[in-house]
């Protein structure tokens, strides 16, 4: 038998264990690639150098939240400062006192204007910017406030103010009849047949009496809603609603309990009477002892404020009373016998208010210091159109007449109002620039 030297023998050759120092040698390799091959020590080196960076972003928009959080807060006090400020001047408020209301509002939200602190609360009637500058009842607000800056100090420096706006607008408002008194019996009376037809609007009565509103004989009333603190002397017999009549109802609020008329001194005319046929022009002035029209009188009042010291403005039927741009005021210059109005039946009568002024919207105002109850006979019928506001709050005011369509604009406010004849009323009032009527609701428009 032929056998294979042992040395030859390379499967046990090859199983044979290397000596130590090889094995040593082996191990150093294998551990050197690993070395070479290994990369986690990048990260910890990327991560060092992008610490600045991710600590900074974190600051950064922890910063910029906390910037966000205090427009926010600022937007919430502009948003409903303005729907406040809204609400107030459709209730009557004047300038002064929107910016008192709005200031309170901010208030609530912790911000107070304080000129050394930088920060502002600016309010605008009608808006300084944006789509409602041309609308009177739009109340704009602008709050402003300096921000104090942390981290982003150490690329700028100094504080930046954030700002927030809002503008609001009252509706509304839909009233066009009110009688102020609180506690009188038929503060809102229809008598006989006369048929009532409110357009589009409401009837609002104050009186917490329980015969407030008072409709007899074959009277109606027919409004859009009708809202009275007291009740109804006939319940809802002869009254007509689109939206309800209600009973218990919220006092109005009068819209133009802040408005004064302008002083005044002297005698323009004393004692004024026409009754020929030749056409008059008058000038705003003072009208001591009234203006007196016969048959055939042809009246034009020139554009501006009359005022009526005493006596009476009498248009009897047969003359003509026109003008534009006007408003008549009812007043005493010696504290009695105060100015008041008669209109009688076939008189022709066409006035209408100042669209800007100090009396914007009212065609006639009773002074506040004439006696409750002076009476006020508005009786002309349908040739008898006085568009804008008839504001006489202490006038217990007789009404029969108004233009017969949708399109006019009256508003009719005494201490009591008593209608003997049939009147169609409406509030197209935009062109007119009267105060909105009735319970009030602001909406953010920008």
């Amino acid at each position: 038998m032929h056998l294979i030297p042992r040395e030859h023998d390379f499967g046990a050759f090859a199983e044979r264990p290397l000596p130590r120092t090889a094995g040593y040698l082996r191990g150093a390799v294998r551990s050197l690639g690993r070395f070479v091959d290994d990369q986690s020590g990048s990260y910890a080196i990327l991560v060092a150098l992008l610490m600045p960076v991710l600590i900074g972003g974190a600051a950064l928009g922890t910063e910029v939240g906390l910037w966000l959080y205090d427009r926010d807060s600022l937007q919430n006090a502009a948003d409903s400062g303005a729907v406040s400020g809204a609400v107030a001047y459709y209730g009557g408020e004047n300038d002064s006192a929107i910016q008192t209301e709005t200031a309170g509002i901010a208030a609530t939200y912790g911000i107070v204007a304080n000129v050394a602190q930088g920060i502002t609360i600016t309010v605008n009637r009608p808006p300084k910017s944006g789509n409602y500058t041309t609308t009177g009842g739009a109340v704009e607000v602008i709050i402003q406030r300096p921000q104090a800056r942390f981290f982003t100090s150490y690329w700028f420096s100094g504080s930046f103010n954030i700002a927030a706006r809002a503008v609001a607008v009252a509706n509304g408002g839909e009233g066009c009849t009110l009688s102020l008194d609180k506690t009188a019996a038929a503060a809102t009376k229809v008598q006989g047949n006369a048929k009532i037809n409110l357009i589009g609007c409401d009837l609002y009565d104050n009186s917490s009496d329980p015969g407030a509103l008072s409709v007899g004989g074959s009277g109606s009333v027919s409004a859009q809603a009708v809202d009275i603190v007291g009740g109804s002397l006939n319940g809802t017999t002869g009254i007509t609603t689109q939206q309800g009549l209600y009973t218990g109802a919220s006092p109005a609020t009068d819209p133009y309990a802040n408005v004064s008329a302008p002083k005044f001194s002297g005698c323009t005319q004393t004692n004024y009477s026409d009754n020929s046929k030749n056409p008059v022009t008058l000038s705003p002035g003072v009208y001591c002892g009234g203006i007196s029209l016969n048959a055939n009188a042809n009246v034009t009042l020139n554009p501006g404020v009359y005022y009526l010291d005493q006596g009476s403005l009498s248009v009897n039927g047969g003359a003509t009373l026109t003008g534009t741009g006007v408003t008549l005021v009812f007043t005493s210059s010696t504290g009695s016998n105060y100015a008041t109005a008669t209109i009688n039946g076939g008189a022709t009568v066409n006035l209408s208010p100042p669209t800007s002024g100090a009396t914007q919207g009212i065609v006639m105002f009773g002074d506040r210091n004439m006696p409750i109850g002076t009476s006020f006979k508005f009786n002309g019928g349908a040739s008898q159109t006085l568009s804008g506001a008839i504001y006489i709050p202490r006038g217990a005011i007789d009404f029969a007449g108004g233009a017969n369509t949708a399109t006019s604009c009256t508003q009719i406010i005494g201490d009591t109002l008593n209608f003997t004849g049939n009147t169609n009323l409406a509030i197209n009032c935009s062109a007119f620039k009267t105060k909105p009527l009735g319970t009030a609701a602001a909406k953010l428009v920008e």
